[in-house]
């Protein structure tokens, strides 16, 4: 398999883990499985450590089966390639996720990115809705584009 072969499968991977994200978010977390989600809407808790955090883990079992499975069979094969994508966007989100749009570590708290802006005003959103019904903006990494354009709107600098 060539190099370019493994980018463009871990890169395929990756982007298709937003599509997995935004129903898994819509339709599991808000589903069957909002009692591990809900103190992420609902603060029922006072610990740095939340219920919801077990999708973590849930998410990186695919990609730990997938690393093991193309161990087995070969660097050839791409399952380990896919399992390396959807461990970059495990990374990505919770950069994104918990560092950027919920502070979990203070770090990147006064960016003027309007991407970056644009997400965290959709996760604002997101967050207003308390129960599992009536959501609205389940992407991590995109968004609506008007949360974009309203954020370059109020860029300062940016055009009026």
């Amino acid at each position: 398999m060539s190099s370019w072969s493994i980018v463009a499968i871990v890169g395929i991977a990756f982007v298709c883990m937003e599509g997995v994200a935004w129903l898994t978010h819509k339709y599991v977390m808000h589903g069957f499985l909002w009692h591990l989600h809900a103190d992420h809407h609902q603060k029922d808790h006072h610990h740095r450590i939340e219920r919801n955090d077990a999708f973590f883990l849930i998410f990186a079992l695919p990609s730990m089966a997938l690393f093991a499975i193309g161990g087995h069979q070969g660097l050839h094969t791409p399952w380990l390639w896919i399992g390396l994508g959807i461990l970059i966007y495990g990374i990505a989100y919770f950069f994104v996720h918990e560092v950027f749009i919920h502070q979990r570590i203070k770090w990147l708290r006064n960016t003027k990115n309007p991407y970056f802006l644009g997400i965290r005003k959709a996760h604002k959103i997101h967050h207003k809705h308390l129960g599992k019904e009536d959501g609205e903006c389940f992407g991590m990494l995109w968004v609506p584009l008007k949360y974009f354009r309203e954020a370059r709107k109020t860029k300062p600098g940016g055009p009026p």
